[in-house]
């Protein structure tokens, strides 16, 4: 369930918080192979359409295809040079929404104060449970298995943090405890991107200071940091090497935008197809734009070229509003500020700062 104006259950002190984070192994692939018993123990990959040989990236693969290198948001042509022997299979999104609502009555379950992440992961806040959080973990574990015939990892911590790296610790099917004392032993070897918010380029800003580790970047600790990040940045990127997080299980997650991309199958050059294509997306975005009564205020559009460059253009009302001359027209003026007589890959429409009519 999303929401423009959505209702946060702090749940228990967070100083006191017990935070469960359930993430299924796998779950595109796990969901095709129940299907596909044969191809167990081989490297399968769904994405796209299915085809190495069309456009389209990686959704998921099995822990076989992983050894190789694969990862999801890979092309599928890379996959396909990476692991020749790979199994691709189409994505189908139906058969996915089923499992996942099986798996989230399990997870309803187990605790009210729920945050879903995706079709496959979620955030639980059980600190209101007296039993052991292990214990439940582990029937926690079965009864997905028993509904689904998937399976899942559970991480439980402190916070949301502790407890998404705990469910990483011992992928596939994992259960494990992180304690604020864990911290020193068990997290700060792991590479610096296990924290959540260091993305690829605060990643690389940070090994520019020799930072490869969390541990490398506790030592550097906040005024090492400050050198070369805004002092807010600066002291979150120390908390988080600390396992310190204070965000608490939001029982409604809050939609910050509503977007469409198209990847084509050849490369665009006319600027004509690509102002018709982001008129369509516009009327297929803001569709659920007014079936939920919000407005936006910002309208971004995204070319994304042959050599994978990305570039986004972004123009702001000084309200919001869901018009749709008013949509359309700053759709255009962000298309046309791009570059379009280049080889375009993938185009992208997105309205943001959504606010309830």
């Amino acid at each position: 369930m999303t929401s423009a104006a959505a209702t946060t259950d702090p749940g228990a002190p967070a100083a006191a918080r017990i935070i469960m984070h359930v993430d299924m192994d796998a779950f595109f692939a796990s969901v095709e192979l129940k299907r596909r018993p044969s191809l167990r123990g081989q490297p399968v990959i769904v994405g796209g359409r299915g085809d190495p040989a069309r456009r389209g990236v990686v959704s998921t693969a099995t822990y076989e295809a992983r050894v190789f290198g694969i990862h999801s948001g890979m092309a599928l042509r890379t996959a396909a040079r990476l692991c020749p022997d790979a199994v691709f299979l189409p994505v189908d999104f139906p058969a996915y929404h089923e499992a996942s609502a099986r798996v989230f009555e399990c997870l309803a379950a187990v605790s009210e104060r729920l945050q879903p992440v995706g079709l496959d992961e979620a955030y639980m806040d059980i600190s209101h449970r007296s039993d052991d959080p292990l214990g439940i973990g582990l029937r926690l574990k079965d009864d997905i298995h028993a509904a689904t015939d998937l399976v899942a990892s559970v991480g439980i911590g402190p916070n949301r943090l502790l407890a998404k790296i705990a469910s990483d610790l011992e992928k596939p099917d994992g259960l494990t405890r992180l304690h604020p004392a864990d911290v020193p032993e068990r997290v700060w070897p792991l590479p610096v991107r296990t924290l959540h918010g260091v993305g690829p380029r605060t990643a690389e800003r940070l090994a520019g200071l020799g930072v490869e580790t969390v541990g490398d970047l506790a030592r550097m600790g906040r005024d090492g940091l400050s050198t070369e990040f805004s002092p807010r940045h600066a002291q979150s990127l120390s908390d988080s090497a600390h396992g310190i997080d204070e965000r608490p299980v939001q029982t409604e997650r809050v939609r910050k935008s509503i977007g469409r991309e198209r990847t084509f199958q050849q490369d665009c050059r006319s600027s004509g197809r690509l102002d018709h294509e982001a008129r369509l997306m516009l009327d297929e975005v803001r569709g659920r734009l007014t079936a939920r009564q919000l407005g936006a205020r910002t309208v971004t559009v995204k070319l994304r070229y042959r050599d994978f460059t990305t570039h986004t253009r972004s123009q702001s009302l000084a309200s919001a509003t869901d018009d749709h001359e008013a949509l359309a027209a700053l759709v255009r003026q962000c298309l046309f500020a791009h570059r379009l007589h280049r080889a375009v890959r993938l185009l992208g429409v997105q309205l943001s700062g959504l606010t309830p009519l």
